[in-house]
């Protein structure tokens, strides 16, 4: 793969000069081509990339078309009242996405930190880069068939074509624009009270929201959302509206593009403060614990609380679902759903590759006078306090509007976070030690696996919860609040069992060394 000079280094031609605007263009569009070549190229199993892709494609078309053929579609009162809804869903898209962008700091990495410090690439194709892996993300891809679905449900097989392609058009252009706002936010934050001028446009945000929610406008607000527009010229079928709509995404998407490299690179030429910030304080030393197991629980507390991908990851993790529950009004039999994607969500910020935070220092911690089994059980109590907080937050948001539970209702939430969060612990753990990454998880743009095998994940972890979490809002309906406890407690056993096995794993010497090798890499 090209590339640059190093700072130090002078030019000896003009063939080094600095390129204008479109040859540099050329030059990052070339360089995400052997990135991705790159990334390709360690895939551990390729053979199953082939298969992955066609599975999210097999799944796009039957989303796009078999809702069309549901009883009701395009007839009834429902569809119209989904038919209805398509300006919020476009709208919600947008926001999350933002959120996403610029929680971590810029959308994901094509070239890893410290890989970039040896082969350095151009803002622009690190901004590419994240652009391309926006939607190797589980909740953009659930978020994107939810609205597909919904599409083709409202509006049947005669228009459901035309409006797919406007829709496809749609999430491309929220994505890049959210891209946008993403790197603009990267770059504030990297400037002098950087950090404090970005914390007051959020709680600006926030404040603007609650009024509007308080005052009783948010309905009005929806009704008159720029979406309606593009939701009228795009769902008709064919015709000069549906061509003016489609002009008009398109002219967003190679703005957005284009426009994004601006602020990627005012970003690239500030050192990222929060990193530095955590990585170059001062801590006060705490008092020692009496036990082994919680000394090291109170090391690897401090080293997933100092991280920031792990900071602000729990903060959306815990307010978004709670600010969701109180905008939809859900009742504690419908908020029973939450619990187990902020716990899943939780895990994929570092538990499923639990032992990455070590990095190099894991071979340092193997020589320590700790048991394993004891290593073993402070990673997974802290990967559980983790959880636990973001749930406990999102409920307590949750609560707001919920109000107070009823025995059966209160029953069922305890036992459904109790389990999913042995559920999630388990399966996090057994992939930890099944298949560990060296990954650098300082940076806030870091994931703890490949985008490709993150996609693995969060759709297991997503569909196991979801599932539960569908059994215990039946459960909270119950007559009988023993219920829930009757079933949480066979799913409780089988989810120890499989955490005693993934434990079994890290206990055997040959595995421990074969994962320590791997993270330390």
């Amino acid at each position: 793969m090209p590339t640059g000079l190093s700072s130090t280094s002078a030019p000896t031609s003009q063939a080094y000069a600095s390129p204008g605007l479109v040859p540099a263009a050329r030059r990052a569009v070339e360089d995400v081509g052997h990135l991705l070549r790159f990334r390709t190229a360690t895939v551990r199993r390729r053979r199953a990339l082939p298969t992955a892709f066609a599975a999210m494609g097999g799944i796009t078309l039957a989303v796009c078309t078999l809702p069309a053929l549901f009883p009701g579609a395009h007839e009834d009162g429902r569809a119209r009242d989904v038919l209805l809804l398509m300006p919020t869903m476009f709208a919600a898209f947008f926001v999350l996405t933002v959120v996403s962008g610029v929680s971590s700091g810029g959308g994901r990495e094509l070239l890893a930190r410290d890989q970039g410090v040896t082969f350095p690439v151009s803002p622009t194709t690190d901004h590419l880069g994240a652009l391309l892996l926006a939607p190797l993300n589980v909740a953009w891809l659930l978020q994107a068939w939810v609205i597909l679905g919904s599409a083709a449900f409202a509006l049947g097989p005669a228009h459901a074509f035309p409006a797919m392609v406007a829709i496809v058009l749609w999430l491309v252009a929220c994505t890049a624009m959210a891209q946008v706002l993403a790197w603009t936010m990267e770059a504030i934050r990297r400037r002098s009270y950087g950090r404090l001028a970005v914390r007051t446009i959020v709680a600006a945000c926030a404040l603007a929201f609650g009024v509007v929610h308080v005052t009783g406008r948010l309905t009005d607000l929806l009704d008159n959302l720029p979406t309606v527009w593009l939701v009228a010229r795009t769902t008709q079928g064919f015709g000069s509206a549906w061509l003016g709509g489609l002009a008009f995404e398109v002219v967003v998407i190679v703005v957005a593009v284009v426009l994004g490299a601006v602020p990627a690179h005012l970003a690239a030429r500030r050192p990222p403060r929060d990193e530095a910030r955590l990585e170059s304080g001062h801590y006060t030393p705490r008092r020692m614990s009496r036990t082994v197991v919680g000394t090291i629980v109170s090391i690897d507390r401090a080293s997933v609380w100092r991280s920031v991908p792990m900071r602000r990851g729990i903060t959306v993790l815990g307010v978004g679902p709670g600010l969701v529950a109180i905008l939809g009004s859900m009742t504690w039999a419908s908020a029973t759903i939450l619990p187990g994607l902020v716990a899943s969500g939780g895990a994929l910020l570092f538990g499923v590759n639990a032992w990455c935070l070590d990095g190099r220092g894991l071979l340092w911690r193997e020589s320590l006078p700790a048991r394993p089994d004891q290593v073993f059980a402070a990673r997974a109590i802290v990967l559980a306090e983790f959880v636990l907080v973001a749930t406990m937050v999102t409920l307590a948001l949750a609560a707001v509007r919920a109000g107070l539970p009823t025995p059966a209702e209160l029953t069922a939430i305890a036992m459904l976070v109790a389990v999913v969060t042995v559920q999630v612990l388990a399966a996090a753990m057994r992939w930890s030690a099944q298949r560990p990454f060296p990954v650098d998880m300082r940076s806030a743009r870091a994931t703890p696996a490949p985008p490709g095998v993150m996609i693995g994940y969060s759709s297991r972890l997503a569909l196991s919860t979801t599932f539960t979490g569908l059994f215990f809002s039946f459960l909270a309906r119950a007559d009988d609040w023993r219920l829930a406890i009757l079933f949480a407690v066979p799913l409780l056993a089988w989810s120890t069992y499989r955490l005693h096995r993934a434990r079994l794993v890290w206990l055997d010497p040959v595995q421990r060394a074969r994962v320590v090798l791997a993270v330390a890499a």
